[in-house]
């Protein structure tokens, strides 16, 4: 049984760190150089909210079992701008959900935060005590350098907020920026941060990703879009193209086999007990080949139509 107690690893926070120019906070792992999107393996596992099916969804001790576990390469969560201006990890805008309180989390500055306690959902596995949500900057100084990051602005106006945060650390090139919004990833490249764009599957269906492949690093894209949907974002032309939120390895084989490079899971433990099934990727990899020539063809056909006199 998994019991973690509240702000697991906080309280011994400065005993693993070094102060960085600039007063912060860096972890004494860094040395000179934090890791990087650059040094990710091929096939990415990312843990969705820590792997909200294991673990209390964007809480400190989750984050904190899912890189002890090593069953992800990535760590996501979510951020929310309190009224005062100061970041904190939170997916809605409500407090109701996931706390023992209610409201929108915007109405509160930082010392109302102090009092938020997380309620863990009784389906969990193990047994997890009440915390509070950390802070941005408290997941940051944890993790930042040791393994690489995934924070979604859920409030675009935070972006700034949020480039200055990732700056000030030197992890510009250790965290992803992620937004359903192209705006946004335009606006978050223009920063020099690393650009991440997640799509729904019914976007999907009219997305042109091709035309964001100048500013996006990562497409982020559903995996209950249709096969030719997926194919078509895997060649895009953006480097990075990763399939959320996937929860049994039969959905994890069909995206790899249709071209995917990566998958954002909410249950990273259960995908890690099961390997990758060759044929099963085999399978989806034929769809993938047949969907491109079929695209080609059709390419080919209406070029042919227009040329003629």
């Amino acid at each position: 049984m998994v019991t973690r107690t509240a702000l697991t690893g906080i309280a011994g926070l400065t005993s693993l760190a070094l102060a960085a120019p600039g007063g912060v906070l860096a972890p004494l792992e860094w040395g000179a150089r934090p890791l990087t999107v650059a040094g990710l393996p091929r096939v990415v596992y990312v843990a969705h909210r820590g792997g909200a099916r294991e673990v209390p969804e964007n809480s400190m001790s989750g984050l904190m079992t899912a890189y002890e576990r090593g069953t992800a390469q990535v760590l996501d969560f979510d951020t929310r701008m309190l009224r005062d201006g100061h970041m904190v990890v939170m997916h809605d805008r409500t407090l109701n959900r996931t706390t023992y309180l209610g409201g929108p989390v915007r109405n509160l500055t930082l010392r109302d935060w102090q009092g938020v306690r997380l309620r863990p959902r009784d389906a969990l596995p193990g047994s997890w005590r009440s915390e509070r949500p950390p802070t941005v900057d408290e997941v940051l100084d944890r993790f930042g350098g040791r393994i690489v990051l995934m924070l979604e602005a859920k409030d675009p106006e935070s972006l700034r907020a949020l480039a200055g945060l990732l700056r000030a650390r030197g992890l510009t090139r250790s965290v992803f920026v992620n937004s359903n919004r192209p705006e946004v990833a335009r606006r978050a490249h223009r920063m020099g941060l690393i650009a991440q764009l997640w799509r729904s599957a019914d976007q999907m269906r009219r997305d042109r990703p091709e035309r964001w492949a100048a500013f996006v690093d990562l497409l982020d894209v559903d995996h209950k879009a249709r096969d030719a949907d997926l194919v078509r974002a895997a060649a895009s032309g953006i480097p990075r193209v990763w399939a959320h939120t996937v929860v049994t390895p039969a959905q994890r084989d069909r995206v790899l086999g249709l071209g995917c490079n990566g998958v954002i899971t909410d249950a990273p433990g259960r995908l890690a007990r099961h390997p990758v099934r060759a044929a099963r990727i085999a399978k989806a990899a034929r769809t993938a080949r047949a969907l491109r020539a079929r695209h080609v063809l059709g390419a080919l056909r209406s070029a042919h139509r227009g040329a003629r006199p």
